[in-house]
């Protein structure tokens, strides 16, 4: 009979990504930004609107503002004045037509437009209307986009283009959202070779360039943080410990990849137990099994929150869209962290189950459904870059051709 300790069981995702959520604690920190700079932040405070848009009924077309009561089919009426944007016209007359242009303001007495096709201009200045005209017919309400005193945008929204285009469009140069994260992202490695310092036929046996702190940094950046990158930290004990405690001084989350498993005799993970804790996690997921979590003290007062992320790039990868992603949106105060998927028609077979649930690669194709990367291993980045999505896949499940499967767009959580 073995004396070998027995394993813990894997962790489901899901339970890890709770215990993860239940660490991220807002900030807390706002500042104002420009209102152009704003793409990808997290609003800190509701954004009420002090006026309505439009603020005038306007035209939606180019064409004649009438009363509607005053036409009938081939009715010919003069024209009473010119109305482009930008300018206000008089109050038009019973029994006249105003020439109008897109977004100018509707003249008091007209309810609605003609749109220019429907009408004939007449010498001497008058008009033939061809169409008869229902009332409000291509007139933008006053207040129909926007209403005075209507919460726009909400506290806790990472906004986008059109939220700030709203913004924009009530008049706002600049808005208060959460603080930057501060992440210090480095590597460890006496493998990791960075691209330009050597050529590929100079590489020495064993020697990989290092991949994963060049898109680490890119989603990082992505998501709205300030990214400190110091760089690859030589492989012993006390430089580990020199750029943990370096990096805690400054940062809110010091994020690494590779080097720390169950078991593992690295230099990651007792420098971190000696600077704070550390929590080795085995979840139950692939690609990404191995995920530490913990915390580095500050020489004076705080910590920094500490991740681990495993080494083989596809897993580093989608360990950080599903855990690290949403951790960093909770510390800016974001209320939307939840992955979307939507169900769509498998157009492949998977055979052979998995104890782990697995995030498979996998792309939209012309017909609506999904085609699967041939080669699903760990270390396939191909994979991640040919793929539009990941399918999650339940463990213990197969894939038959025309199964419908619950998929995560990857531009979502790109975004």
């Amino acid at each position: 009979m073995s004396d070998a300790p027995r394993r813990a069981p894997l962790m489901p995702l899901d339970e890890a990504l709770q215990r993860l959520l239940a660490h991220a604690a807002p900030l807390g920190g706002t500042e104002s930004v420009n209102t152009f700079d704003a793409d990808g932040r997290v609003l800190a405070q509701d954004v009420v609107s002090a006026l309505q848009v439009p603020p005038n009924d306007n035209s939606s077309m180019d064409g004649y503002a009438v009363r509607a009561a005053d036409v009938t089919a081939g009715v010919e009426l003069p024209v009473s004045q010119r109305i482009a944007a930008g300018h206000a016209g008089a109050p038009l007359a019973p029994g006249s037509a105003a020439r109008i242009f897109t977004g100018a303001p509707m003249p008091a007495g007209a309810d609605a437009v003609v749109m220019q096709e429907d009408t004939e201009a007449l010498d001497g200045g008058r008009v033939r209307i061809n169409a008869v005209p229902a009332p409000g017919q291509w007139v933008r309400a006053a207040g129909e986009d926007v209403t005075r005193g209507a919460v726009i945008l909400q506290k806790g929204e990472r906004l986008a283009p059109a939220s700030i285009g709203l913004a924009a469009g009530i008049g706002l140069a600049s808005l208060q959202v959460a603080t930057r994260p501060r992440v210090a992202l480095f590597s460890t490695g006496d493998e990791l070779v960075m691209p330009g310092d050597v050529p590929p036929e100079a590489m020495k046996p064993g020697a990989i360039y290092n991949s994963n702190r060049f898109f680490l940094s890119a989603l990082l950046l992505r998501l709205g943080c300030e990214v400190s990158d110091l760089g690859i930290v030589p492989d012993n004990r006390a430089a580990t410990l020199a750029a943990l405690q370096s990096a805690a001084e400054g940062h809110d989350l010091i994020l690494t990849s590779g080097g720390v498993s169950v078991g593992e005799e690295d230099h990651i993970k007792p420098a971190v137990e000696q600077l704070g804790t550390l929590d080795l996690w085995q979840i139950a997921m692939k690609p990404g099994k191995p995920f530490a979590y913990g915390h580095v003290r500050r020489a004076g007062s705080g910590q920094a929150h500490f991740m681990g992320l495993p080494g083989n790039p596809v897993s580093s990868f989608v360990t950080f869209l599903l855990l690290v992603r949403p951790f960093l949106l909770k510390l800016q105060g974001a209320t939307k962290i939840d992955v979307p998927a939507m169900s769509l028609r498998a157009d492949f077979d998977l055979p052979r189950p998995d104890k782990r649930r697995e995030f498979l690669r996998a792309r939209r194709n012309a017909q609506g459904g999904l085609d699967l990367f041939a080669n699903q291993s760990s270390g396939v980045l191909t994979s991640a870059h040919w793929a539009d999505g990941l399918i999650d896949h339940p463990a213990g499940s197969t894939i038959a051709r025309g199964d419908m499967v619950r998929f995560i767009p990857l531009a979502e959580l790109l975004a």
